[in-house]
């Protein structure tokens, strides 16, 4: 059989799952943040362009870090100026600051994501920061963007694991989690930075917050376990993943982070289970396969590498 006869998957819809999914994909930002050859903005563009192409609605473009931290990125005024923003897809920017909101606001943004900590070592190490006095660090940041009208989606890092302090209490990750929550960020992203989390502890983490409707989930497949993780999170009431197309990324300040689950692979998933997302498999796999090529290294992406040889 060749590659392209494979098809979609058989659907057995699942019990106690969601009929629909929304994913968020963070490839053109998180997935290209840490290659070590800048990407080109006009690459950039296209991914952009061919992602949204693919179907995706909600696509992380890039972000206001200062350029000294993350290189990659020091673009993003040009990325934002050249981007053919399509009706009904959202490009939302990752702010660290007062600074990188004045930059997105200038920019025309629409919707932000701030990055908190859940760890005091990662806290000083990505924030320059303490645990808790990130928070004053927020506050201005997410009460000027929701008077402006913009959207704030608020990142939880190592919320299952830091390679500096070993495992992180569930508690902990809660009191992170809810103190955003109370800044007035509209939804959390649990992200478990260096991919050691289980599904056992997917459960009982989301299990601590009221407000499921208002978390998202972020794995990375260090240890192969982000699928996994993800369909814990859809049966703990999880309905927001994020995903990077062809399982591009990483993280430049925790050299154990390997790449994020990949888009594909969830499709792959939710398409056997009967959840709809509304991202066409075939259209993500070329932009992906598209995407490979430009960084010259195949796709870590498995549905892609058999999906497209």
């Amino acid at each position: 059989m060749g590659a392209r006869e494979v098809g979609l998957p058989d659907r057995v819809v699942g019990e106690g799952l969601p009929e629909s999914v929304t994913i968020w994909e963070v490839g053109p930002r998180d997935g290209l943040q840490n290659e070590d050859s800048i990407v080109p903005v006009g690459v950039k563009l296209e991914f952009l362009d061919r992602l949204a192409d693919a179907g995706g609605r909600i696509l992380e473009a890039t972000s206001f870090v200062h350029p000294g931290w993350v290189p990659q990125l020091a673009d993003a005024e040009e990325l934002l100026a050249g981007l053919d923003r399509r009706a009904g897809v959202a490009y939302p920017v990752l702010v660290p600051n007062e600074r990188g909101l004045d930059r997105a606001l200038k920019a025309g943004v629409e919707h932000i994501a701030i990055f908190a900590s859940a760890t005091e070592t990662f806290a000083r190490k990505n924030l320059n920061s303490s645990l808790d006095e990130q928070f004053a660090m927020f506050d201005p940041v997410v009460t000027r963007a929701k008077a402006e009208g913009l959207r704030v989606r608020g990142y939880v890092s190592m919320c299952f694991g830091d390679p500096w302090e070993g495992p992180v209490a569930r508690e902990q990750v809660v009191g992170v989690g809810k103190k955003l929550l109370d800044l007035g960020c509209d939804q959390l992203s649990l992200g478990d930075t260096i991919g050691v989390a289980t599904p056992g502890q997917v459960t009982a983490l989301i299990g601590g917050f009221d407000r499921v409707d208002r978390l998202a989930v972020h794995f990375h497949d260090t240890y192969g376990q982000a699928l996994a993780n993800t369909y814990a999170a859809l049966r703990a009431g999880v309905r927001t993943v994020d995903s990077s197309a062809g399982g591009l990324g990483g993280c430049p300040y925790a050299e154990s982070a390997t790449g994020n689950l990949a888009t594909e692979d969830l499709v792959w998933m939710l398409d056997g289970l009967g959840i709809e997302h509304g991202v066409d498999l075939d259209k993500l796999c070329d932009a992906s396969a598209w995407m490979a090529e430009q960084l010259g290294r195949p796709s870590p992406s498995r549905v892609v590498r058999a999906l497209r040889g």
